[in-house]
């Protein structure tokens, strides 16, 4: 059976009388999410009913749902508006993870700027708004910045994400320009440990670090690459908590990925809160911890 046609098997009403418990997708996805079959089938065998859900499918009723939770929705990005009014809507008649609130502020990158202000390590970042004219020539000189890294500000999968330095600065005007154009974007250093240490994504489930995978970087139109589990070290520990606490509303899920700079000293990447592959495969103990979450939420329900 190929992989989208074992997709399809998950698509579709509720049927069995067992609690419905909602999946946000997209219909067709870019790439296998590895998570997925692990999730649907987990919650089978919890004795609810997981199906899957395009979340721009006017056709859905999410109201059916017990809960709802959003997992690979990967092209919302290019929807932002009109994902986040999904949310809304999802939020008003069922139970929504993460929620509507949280899924609109973490959609947009600029949320980085705010965790710094919070006290939060952060990678150094400039946001540029839509339309300005300032061009890479003055953000590099100003930062004293040999690579640099331009991406959009709503963006996900690295959509669009090209690293910079002198070779290519022509290239990076160009593509700066472009972004600008149309959105807001982002300039931020690249961080030298990628390429040695790796980015590290920790992952949280229902108030507990599970594990960590290490990620090589990745730009537009490459493969991810990742690392079995791996024990998050204290301090990125530490970093992930202080970048956690500046989230006001309930989670079930979050992932945030860091990197250490020149000093060493873990800095936050990104606070993935929407759609982050959760890398269940790697360490199974998390799937179960997921699965009783939702079980729980579900219960508070009844």
């Amino acid at each position: 059976m190929s992989q989208e046609s074992q997709r399809e098997r998950w698509f579709g009403p509720g049927r069995s009388g067992k609690p419905l418990v909602l999946i946000a997708t997209e219909r067709v996805l870019p790439e296998p999410d590895p998570d997925e079959d692990l999730l649907l089938t987990a919650l089978d065998a919890a004795g609810l009913e997981p199906r899957l859900a395009a979340w721009d499918d006017p056709d859905v009723d999410w109201g059916a749902a017990r809960l709802a939770v959003v997992r690979s929705t990967w092209d919302y990005h290019h929807q932002r508006d009109a994902f986040a009014s999904w949310a809304e809507r999802a939020a008003a008649c069922t139970a929504l993870y993460n929620p509507a609130g949280v899924l609109r502020w973490n959609s947009h990158k600029g949320y980085l700027l705010e965790l710094a202000r919070a006290g939060v390590p952060v990678v150094p970042t400039v946001l540029l708004p839509r339309g300005a004219s300032a061009g890479l020539a003055d953000v590099m000189p100003e930062r004293g910045l040999r690579r640099i890294v331009v991406k959009p500000a709503v963006s996900a999968s690295s959509y669009r994400t090209l690293a910079v330095e002198g070779g290519n600065l022509d290239e990076g005007e160009a593509h700066l320009r472009d972004l600008l154009a149309e959105r807001d974007a982002l300039v931020q250093p690249y961080v030298q440990s990628v390429e040695d240490y790796g980015e590290r994504a920790v992952i949280w489930i229902d108030g507990e670090f599970t594990h960590a995978v290490r990620k090589a970087p990745r730009f537009a139109d490459n493969e991810e690459s990742v690392s079995g589990a791996l024990p998050p070290a204290d301090d990125e520990l530490e970093v992930a908590r202080a970048a956690l606490a500046a989230v006001r509303e309930p989670l079930v899920y979050a992932r945030v990925d860091l990197a250490r700079d020149d000093a060493g000293r873990p800095m936050v990447m990104e606070l993935e809160l929407i759609e982050p592959s959760l890398y269940l495969l790697q360490f199974p103990p998390a799937l179960e911890r997921l699965v009783l979450a939702i079980t729980a939420r579900i219960g508070d329900r009844r």
